[in-house]
């Protein structure tokens, strides 16, 4: 783990010290809930396509403030509109400027499934986020050893929540695949560098089973970006910084839902 990253999740376990007392009632509240929206099925929705996550994010470590005055909800439906596959909602406070709230105003105002984007370590983050409306959590490999990571994954999986899990590396990957994973995403970005290379897609996507639904997350800014991913057999993409600060969200979400290619094409194919 990336002293930043290792930074992140140490503040992580501090904050969520109060909500642990909670774990029992948490999950006794999210084991009555059966209504979810499949994130995995909104990834397949259009074979030929790119699917799109796109991710409302007020700030990160890396950018700094990227819009603190957005309205989470007009962005969402924004996305939506544009036809996004899925949004992504930060819900992480000192690092991102998210909040919990906004993820269920975002999931009361569109129609698609809302994955919550957090640094997922207790199982009480998990239940809350059930409770709260998410579709779907993260995790994150490099973030916790092998047995919190079985224990989260089956938990989600236990209460209907998708997860989508990511990786940055082969080593990572290998943890990952322990568990029956349906979604994965390769995070382009260096955790200790904080530096972003699409070639971090194009290495792990060779070892991918084709059977995974496979995202590329960070870095994509382009539509040339969108054909790069896209050229490693990747089915989709979460974008986050690019879909916040352009100009037109329609015409962004367009360009970067390019034609899919099957894991094993050429790149001289697209």
């Amino acid at each position: 783990m990336s002293d930043r990253l290792a930074e992140i999740i140490q503040h992580k376990r501090e904050e969520i010290a109060p909500l642990i007392p909670l774990t029992e009632k948490l999950r006794a509240s999210a084991l009555e809930r059966n209504e979810f929206r499949s994130l995995e099925r909104a990834l397949q929705a259009d074979p030929d396509r790119l699917a799109l996550i796109a991710e409302v994010k007020k700030a990160s470590p890396s950018a700094g403030d990227i819009d603190m005055s957005v309205d989470p909800v007009i962005q969402a439906r924004a996305y939506a509109d544009a036809g996004a596959s899925a949004i992504s909602v930060l819900t992480d406070e000192k690092y991102f400027k998210g909040h919990l709230a906004d993820m269920v105003a975002v999931r009361k105002a569109v129609g698609i499934p809302v994955l919550r984007k957090d640094f997922t370590v207790h199982e009480a983050q998990i239940y809350e986020a059930c409770v709260a409306g998410a579709d779907a959590i993260l995790l994150i490999v490099a973030a916790l050893d092998d047995e919190e990571y079985h224990d989260l994954f089956q938990i989600a999986g236990g209460l209907q929540l998708d997860v989508l899990v990511e990786v940055h590396s082969l080593e990572e990957l290998d943890r990952a695949m322990a568990e029956e994973v349906r979604i994965l995403g390769i995070n382009n970005r260096n955790l200790k560098t904080f530096q972003v290379d699409l070639v971090n897609t194009e290495q792990i996507s060779e070892e991918v089973p084709d059977e995974v639904i496979l995202l590329s997350e960070s870095g994509i800014k382009t539509p040339a970006d969108a054909i790069r991913a896209a050229a490693c057999g990747v089915d989709g993409l979460l974008v986050g910084e690019t879909l916040m600060r352009c100009d037109d969200v329609h015409e962004t979400v367009e360009a970067l839902r390019c034609l899919r290619m099957g894991r094993n094409d050429d790149f001289e194919n697209v």
